[in-house]
């Protein structure tokens, strides 16, 4: 009996592509488009915005591979950019119908992540410090990827994109007080699992407080 041939894994078929593999590209979107398309459906609420954005994601990947160093996973990478696509036209509807409101929210937005937030370590502009904020920043993609989808979702918008709380609460359709709690839990499970490697209070500092 034929044994099955093991699949590479996302990083094999990134070199592959950055090779200029056609097939290992073909793979990639194989594996990961209808993921791409259920987290963009999650946070757009429109199955055909939610068909282009995923196609739009893959064109982003194909365009900027050559970027990808393998810091995170290639899943991390590629829920990002289909966040931020999101996001985009999220606020691009809003700014349509408010532009006054817009402006003043994404000015709020930008004071929060000077100052908080899941990727504020506090370690200062120090160059000998570059190299543990950058190895921070991949246990933080490590730790992402186990907590439950609805969690990494919510993170990744409020922490990462810089999203309000109602905006927050108007992309997902969940009331404010949930938006807060669900944040709340996902902020502990990423503090549980950052612990070790930040200790107590450098985990809760991290991880910024509301």
């Amino acid at each position: 009996m034929e044994l099955l041939k093991a699949q590479p894994d996302d990083l094999t078929l990134v070199r592959r592509c950055q090779e200029g593999d056609q097939g290992a590209f073909r793979s990639l979107m194989e594996r990961y488009q209808k993921k791409a398309f259920a987290q963009a459906l999650g946070m757009l609420k429109d199955k055909d915005e939610a068909m282009d954005v995923a196609q739009e994601a893959f064109v982003k990947v194909y365009r900027y591979l050559d970027h990808f160093k393998g810091d995170s996973s290639f899943y991390t990478w590629l829920y990002r950019i289909v966040a931020n696509l999101c996001v985009d036209r999220i606020r691009r509807k809003a700014s349509a119908q408010s532009p006054d409101n817009v402006e003043f929210d994404e000015k709020m937005e930008q004071e929060e992540l000077a100052t908080a937030g899941i990727l504020s370590t506090r370690l200062g502009t120090n160059p000998q410090k570059a190299a543990l904020r950058a190895e921070l920043a991949q246990k933080i993609d490590e730790a992402l990827e186990q907590i439950p989808e609805k969690h990494r979702e919510i993170l990744v918008m409020r922490e990462l994109e810089g999203m309000s709380y109602e905006d927050l609460s108007r992309v997902l359709k969940i009331p404010k007080g949930t938006v807060m709690s669900r944040l709340f839990h996902a902020r502990a499970k990423m503090q549980k699992l950052l612990t070790d490697y930040l200790g107590h209070g450098a985990a809760v500092e991290g991880l910024g407080e509301e």
